[in-house]
């Protein structure tokens, strides 16, 4: 399973980071909101490139943009393998994909915790995120639902909810598998 995670969720990154760059994209033709060019120099700070490097680097913009998108796209690949999936799903993963701006936004020094910023940028950056999450989910849900419910669908099939008497699935039964 986790090899099919892997790929899957390069896909489903992929997807989800090229949602969010349209949606992107539309903002900005209707708000007149430039492009960010944090991305970039979180980029420069983690690779020791030159400060100037990351300023306006459409390159590192890019890189950075895309390359965080795709590979957390497989943490929510194996979230859908193992049976966490749906809208509830995709929201927790939001929420994850904006944690990990911000740890690398604040401890490169590049960026403010959001609680700081202006309300319009934050609800912005908000929507945004909101976009890659779910539409890296519905793709991380779609291609792990081909190999049926996983292991944490399949103990729920037991009774539903969660209770102390329902012992664990056998491990023929599990991810590890």
């Amino acid at each position: 399973m986790l090899r099919n995670a892997l790929w899957e969720g390069l896909v489903a990154g992929a997807v989800g980071v090229a949602a969010m760059t349209v949606g992107e994209k539309i903002e900005q033709a209707v708000t007149g909101r430039p492009n960010s060019h944090v991305p970039g120099r979180v980029l420069a700070r983690l690779t020791g490139a030159s400060e100037s490097a990351g300023k306006h680097s459409t390159s590192l913009n890019l890189a950075m943009h895309f390359g965080q998108g795709v590979a957390l796209g497989v943490l929510r690949s194996i979230m859908a393998d193992v049976g966490l999936r749906g809208p509830l799903a995709s929201a927790k993963f939001t929420v994850v994909r904006l944690t990990n701006d911000q740890i690398l936004e604040n401890a490169t020094g590049v960026g403010a915790p959001p609680e700081t910023w202006p309300r319009k940028e934050l609800v912005i950056d908000l929507l945004h995120k909101s976009v890659y999450g779910f539409a890296t989910g519905m793709v991380a849900d779609a291609l792990a639902a081909r190999r049926g419910p996983g292991p944490g669908g399949r103990h729920a099939a037991l009774v539903p909810g969660r209770h102390s008497d329902v012992g664990p699935l056998p491990r023929s039964a599990s991810w590890g598998r």
